[in-house]
């Protein structure tokens, strides 16, 4: 870890640059972290809400990802998960809490993320985050509090009208917004582009940078409405799970080849 306090994900955003990840549910080798960096990415979105993943997996793949350079986020059950203290403790950056719905659920989410007095995360000895090397607790807390990212997610039409609230709370990094649990909530699963939906998303961004925090979206891959995202001030987006993009590769190189084949 560099001496800097700051989350380097915090840090680009905050400079008003994107931040790209790469949503893994599949891949149980740390090599994942490599190619997401390889490919462009500047994240991994491991998602431990619905993959199979145990914790010793995710943190193969967190500490591959310190090694290369990228930041291991990963997005737990709920706000109330027991496994984000450990995670933290073994090479995890940063939570993503999905479907928060009030202030209540993002306060417990800062919780069982930050140190007191934001927080109860536990204290230990041994962060991978400093390579292990020993570490006063007074100054390994500080670093660590700023180093941890929290994202909380927006996937309900309570979440989006509870949003200021939400936005408000000390400790909130990001504001994420789900738009297929989203959309599905709302009663329209897959309609991408409906403008109720897009006056919801836009309320959401505008309210989370009101607050000062950081907006971000994921699940909508249309690239004119994702810029039309990032124009209103998103900054964190996720671009596609490792599964789509392997099944677009393979799809691709065998659909030219069967073509080939019936045209030789």
């Amino acid at each position: 870890m560099s001496t800097a306090s700051e989350h380097p994900l915090k840090s680009m955003m905050r400079a008003g640059r994107v931040a790209l990840g790469m949503n893994v549910r599949l891949a149980r080798s740390g090599d994942i972290a490599r190619i997401a960096r390889t490919s462009g990415h500047d994240f991994l979105f491991v998602d431990a809400q619905h993959s199979l993943f145990n914790r010793e997996t995710i943190g193969h793949i967190a500490q591959a990802a310190l090694g290369c350079g990228i930041s291991p986020l990963v997005r737990v059950r709920s706000c109330d998960d027991p496994d984000v203290s450990v995670l933290l403790d073994n090479g995890v950056t940063g939570i993503v809490f999905p479907d928060v719905n009030n202030a209540d659920e993002a306060r417990r989410a800062v919780s069982r993320a930050k140190y007191p007095p934001v927080g109860r995360r536990s204290v230990v000895g041994g962060y991978p985050l400093f390579d292990y090397r020993a570490m006063p607790v007074a100054e390994a807390v500080p670093l660590l509090q700023e180093h941890t990212l929290v994202a909380c997610m927006i996937e309900t039409p309570a979440g989006v009208e509870n949003i200021e609230a939400i936005a408000a709370v000390e400790g909130v990094d990001v504001i994420h917004i789900g738009i297929n649990d989203l959309l599905t909530a709302m009663g329209k699963p897959g309609r991408f582009g409906d403008p109720e939906a897009a006056a919801a998303i836009d309320r959401v961004i505008a309210a989370t940078l009101r607050h000062g925090k950081i907006a971000g979206v994921g699940g909508d891959r249309h690239l004119p409405r994702q810029m039309e995202y990032i124009r209103r001030g998103a900054r964190f987006i996720t671009t596609n799970s490792e599964i789509a993009f392997i099944l677009a590769e393979a799809g691709r190189v065998t659909a030219e080849l069967r073509r080939a084949l019936a045209e030789g």
